[in-house]
């Protein structure tokens, strides 16, 4: 701020000392004292009332009106500066250190105070130690993700545990390029503002009750989610935007007891039903691509894989689908049961966006030729990465997305860099024999047990699945434990197909036990309408829910496809 200093010059004075007036104003008429801040002493004095007594010539002092008294000197006033801002106190830079040592504590335990199994080599064994510490790391966050995993890379390179191409090997993964690119596509589905519209067209049809609103906010997603393959995406650039502003058209405010007039239960239904969109195809989330890779470098192959994870996920998916709304509504009502002005609210959205507009007729071709190239690529020899490079290829020719698009999606890179690492790791402990002695021992334990494969295989599954409870990725969780788990079933006796899928269905299914179980669970949880009790109640009772369609009417499903 500027600061200036100007005198008074109201003061009038007595006639006896008029001759030291006239000496005293004289030197002024010279140098004139600059009343104004520096930037604005160049301007003219235009907006004065009268003219400062220092322009005034002598006679007009002497003809000026006797002050009784002679008043004091005039004094400077200095505008007084404004108060510094408060300091604002520096985040701590790199890593947290309680996080840190405990991270690189349990690989060191492992290395050096845990004996070495005879079966195991000492450069399996000390990669196992990396590996455990980088998961360990990737729970407790002693840094972000990417940055972690790549010191665990690091690591692996500086101890000559791997070779500096078997360590980035990974990243030439085509499935981890198809995570990628499928971070775009979602980001063309909200620029162009396609999903949004997809979303209102369902509420303008079933919105008129408030169990119809929540049907048709789920299908809509079942509608997009094989083309948006991003459950986050999807809660945050479509969904969660759209029960907002619902919400709120009912005076349902979150952080508010009104919130259970209908935004709690919207959320909570949206929440709960994205597990099973993403279950249902292949190319829903990026975890389930994740999935069969790692269950290929296990040994697990599912020929033609996007019909075959649908066929074999479709009727418990469906089912769950279908009876999510109905139960949330007994188990978690919303205070309003007719919304009436929803299809309104909608209908007035569509309008105000218009008609179908160019970019977004770009979107749908684009995403119909992926998706059958993806469903039908296997018979003309176009692998699912290529129909995805196509599909980005056409959509930064014709401009919906631009290379700024895809270079501030950073969560796409970010993705990148750590999956490829876990994935590499877990692919290295595959090939060096630490799955399959893993595998063997739980095996051995379940053996002794005399569990028939169907038992070991609820048992693991069920493991599998709350001992997500520590986890806050799933895809975390996958570049954890999947390919462990699945080495146990296999091992076990569990069909080898049944048990690749089989966990990666679960995979999406634990994304909503908790407020940090997964990218969207933060979203929703984030938006402040349903309270954190209530995240970890619903979650664990829909998850039991799950469980139990999945498992009673997936079984019959399996059993008729030829599953086991």
């Amino acid at each position: 701020m500027e600061s200036f200093v100007f005198y008074t010059s109201s003061s009038s004075f007595s006639p006896s000392p008029r001759l030291s007036l006239l000496r005293r104003s004289q030197p002024s008429l010279k140098s004139p004292v600059n009343i104004l801040p520096s930037s604005a002493s160049s301007r003219p004095l235009l907006n004065l009332r009268s003219p400062p007594s220092h322009l005034l010539s002598p006679l007009a002092l002497f003809n000026s009106k006797p002050s009784p008294k002679l008043q004091a000197p005039p004094r400077p006033i200095q505008a007084s500066p404004s108060p510094p801002p408060p300091p604002v106190a520096e985040s701590p830079k790199g890593a947290k250190i309680i996080p840190l040592i405990f991270s690189l504590s349990i690989g060191l335990i492992v290395r050096f105070l845990v004996p070495k199994p005879a079966e195991v080599s000492m450069q399996a064994w000390q990669l196992l130690s990396i590996f455990l510490s980088t998961i360990a790391g990737l729970v407790l966050n002693p840094l972000p993700v990417g940055a972690w995993a790549f010191l665990g890379l690091t690591t692996s390179i500086l101890t000559k545990t791997l070779s500096f191409s078997a360590a980035f090997g990974a990243f030439t993964s085509e499935v981890i390029w198809l995570i990628v690119i499928s971070f775009f596509f979602a980001r063309g589905f909200v620029k162009t503002g396609l999903g949004d519209r997809v979303a209102n067209y369902f509420v303008k049809w079933l919105g008129k009750s408030t169990l119809g609103l929540s049907y048709g906010l789920t299908f809509s997603e079942v509608l997009i989610a094989p083309a948006m393959p991003s459950t986050t995406a999807r809660a945050g650039g479509i969904y969660l935007p759209i029960i907002k502003s619902l919400s709120h058209s009912v005076g349902s405010k979150p952080g508010d007891p009104s919130a259970r007039k209908l935004g709690a239960y919207l959320v909570q239904t949206q929440f709960q039903s994205a597990g099973n969109s993403s279950a249902l195809f292949l190319t829903a989330a990026a975890q389930n691509m994740l999935c069969l890779k790692l269950a290929e470098e296990v040994g697990v192959i599912v020929s033609n894989p996007w019909v075959s994870w649908f066929r074999v996920a479709s009727v418990p998916a469906l089912v769950s689908l279908l009876l999510t709304p109905f139960i949330l509504y007994h188990l978690y009502p919303p205070e309003m049961k007719d919304t009436p002005d929803a299809p309104a609210i909608a209908a007035k959205k569509l309008e105000l966006m218009g008609p179908v507009k160019r970019d977004e007729w770009v979107m749908i071709g684009t995403m119909l030729l992926a998706v059958s190239l993806w469903v039908f690529g296997e018979a003309v020899g176009i692998a699912s990465v290529v129909a995805a490079m196509l599909g980005l290829s056409i959509l930064l020719l014709l401009g919906v997305i631009d290379w700024d698009d895809c270079l501030s999606e950073k969560s796409a890179w970010d993705t990148l860099a750590w999956f490829a690492v876990l994935v590499g790791m877990a692919g290295q402990l595959t090939n060096l024999g630490v799955v399959t002695w893993m595998s063997s021992c739980v095996a051995n334990l379940l053996h002794s047990l005399s569990l028939s494969w169907p038992a070991a295989f609820s048992v693991l599954q069920a493991s599998y699945f709350f001992i997500h409870y520590l986890f806050a990725s799933q895809t975390g969780h996958v570049g954890a434990l999947y390919s462990a788990f699945l080495a146990m079933h296999v091992a076990a006796g569990v069909p080898r197909v049944l048990s690749a899928l089989a966990l990666a269905y679960s995979t999406n299914l634990f994304g909503a036990l908790t407020h940090y179980s997964s990218g969207q669970a933060a979203v929703y949880y984030g938006a402040g309408y349903v309270d954190l009790p209530d995240v970890f109640r619903v979650g664990f009772i829909m998850a039991l829910v799950n469980a139990v369609i999945w498992t009673v009417v997936g079984s019959f499903w399996w059993k008729f496809l030829g599953l086991y």
